[in-house]
């Protein structure tokens, strides 16, 4: 008796609206906002390689800032303190936000214009003939729409992550990318982290041999926040009904995706995904509903579960996992493994270690590996990055590189398949998980290019020009 419940891998992703190598997205695209469809499907061939593209200098940054809630706020007090970088814009549904990003402003001898309250103000703000970059900071589903339109309008783009939610919307950021020419940068901020730095330079200097297994993770209990008022709306609480997959990839995979060379050297070939249960965000919303009002249209939906495990396979034959957790009674964990021919590294749980024999060093041979190899970016600005702040600095550290970049007219540390790439994470391994974690195609947004575009540079040898506001 044939079982009906096995579905050939790539009918089942079709009838899905996801796409597999080689396929183009079944679906329209998920959001209205992208007016042709065109856009969200893959082409033959990339228009222009993104990939190490260094954009015209720009000594004078024109910025406009959408979302200006926690992310956000933080956010333009880090342009604030970054030479170059005049606000010329800020918008938010809120016009209390904007007043109160405006006043930071002003301490600093700027006056950026006002966009609230229209739900379309962003379009107005991105409309503007003297913006040069846009920064993206609101809910999840905004995001490509606002960057696909900003770089439509000759904007570069910052956006926070994940960058896509969708297969179709991580190919409407690469051909809107390559066609405009325009950054499309996940503003991925733990790959600025002190650790994942220096771990990235020792990798890149041989230090672990050929790395041919990584590890990340964003384990985080973010139960109680999600419940109540940090999330405008309690957009967030949304993001987690009705799905069961890796939300939110991007802060363990960036890291080791630089490590392994990924869309550099090597690319992801396939995944396969699986989840648990839910086992506490329904009983939580339960519970907290009989004296919040808010939580009562979330009593009895179905939340993503607990914890999920995501391994991918690299076309070299090399492997990766990633683990998602944000409902759980956990410490905080990107994991953050590399494991190589020659040794390995681990992050969490702190402190960081590191191991070229069967066992890890002594805190005083890691600290002579932390003087050998901590990158030249953070001897230049990691102390100023610190006392900046913004998850011990690594924040602004991405902010002020990101910036020097393009004063600079260099390549950046990111580009646009990244965002794409590890953004599709999470409609894969939703797919993956539906069909009993059966195996993923991962798409190859470079469309070739993975073979010769150059690593991550981190030797400072030009640009680091951009100087710091007291």
């Amino acid at each position: 008796m044939k079982n009906t419940f096995q579905h050939p891998r790539r009918t089942f992703i079709k009838s899905i609206g996801l796409a597999t190598v080689g396929l183009g997205p079944a679906s329209a695209l998920a959001s209205p906002l992208i007016a042709d469809p065109a856009i969200g499907k893959m082409a033959e061939k990339p228009a222009f390689n993104m990939s190490g593209y260094a954009a015209p200098k720009l000594e004078k940054i024109r910025l406009g800032i959408i979302g200006l809630g926690n992310r956000g706020m933080a956010a333009l007090q880090r342009m604030l303190r970054i030479e170059g970088v005049e606000i010329v814009a800020l918008c938010d549904l809120r016009e209390s936000q904007v007043a109160k990003g405006r006043e930071y402003a002003a301490k600093a001898g700027q006056k950026p214009t006002a966009y609230h309250t229209e739900p379309d103000a962003w379009k107005k703000m991105c409309e503007r003939k003297d913006l040069d970059l846009v920064y993206i900071l609101t809910p999840w589903n905004l995001h490509t729409p606002q960057a696909v339109f900003s770089m439509n309008h000759g904007k570069h783009v910052f956006v926070e992550v994940p960058a896509a939610t969708t297969l179709e919307e991580c190919w409407a950021l690469v051909n809107t990318s390559e066609k405009t020419k325009k950054h499309c940068i996940q503003v991925e901020n733990c790959c600025y982290d002190f650790t994942e730095m220096m771990v990235l330079n020792m990798a890149q200097q041989g230090y672990f041999g050929e790395i041919i297994h990584a590890e990340g993770a964003y384990i985080h209990d973010l139960a109680e926040l999600f419940l109540g008022d940090r999330f405008y709306q309690k957009w967030e609480l949304q993001q987690a009904v009705g799905k069961m997959g890796n939300l939110y990839p991007t802060h363990g995979l960036g890291p080791i995706c630089q490590v392994m060379n990924i869309n550099r050297g090597d690319r992801m070939e396939y995944l396969v995904s699986t989840s648990t249960n839910d086992f506490t965000m329904a009983p939580l919303v339960k519970e907290k509903a009989e004296n919040d009002n808010s939580l009562k249209p979330f009593v009895g939906k179905a939340f993503n579960g607990n914890m999920n495990t995501t391994t991918i396979r690299t076309l070299k034959g090399k492997t990766m996992v990633v683990q998602y957790d944000v409902s759980s009674v956990r410490p905080y964990s990107r994991i953050h493994l590399v494991s190589g021919t020659k040794g390995a590294a681990q992050k969490f749980p702190l402190p960081a270690r590191i191991a070229n024999s069967h066992e890890w060093l002594s805190e005083k041979e890691y600290q002579e590996l932390e003087e050998k190899f901590t990158p030249p970016i953070i001897k230049k600005i990691g102390e100023i990055a610190k006392k900046v702040g913004g998850h011990g600095g690594m924040d602004f550290l991405m902010d002020w590189r990101n910036i020097d970049c393009i004063r600079n007219g260099l390549a950046m540390d990111q580009d646009v398949y990244d965002a794409a790439l590890w953004s599709s994470i999470t409609p894969l391994s939703i797919a993956s998980v539906a069909n009993r974690s059966n195996s993923v195609d991962v798409p190859d947004f470079t469309r070739g290019n993975w073979k010769t575009n150059a690593p991550v540079d981190l030797s400072l040898k030009t640009g680091a020009t951009t100087q710091v506001k007291e």
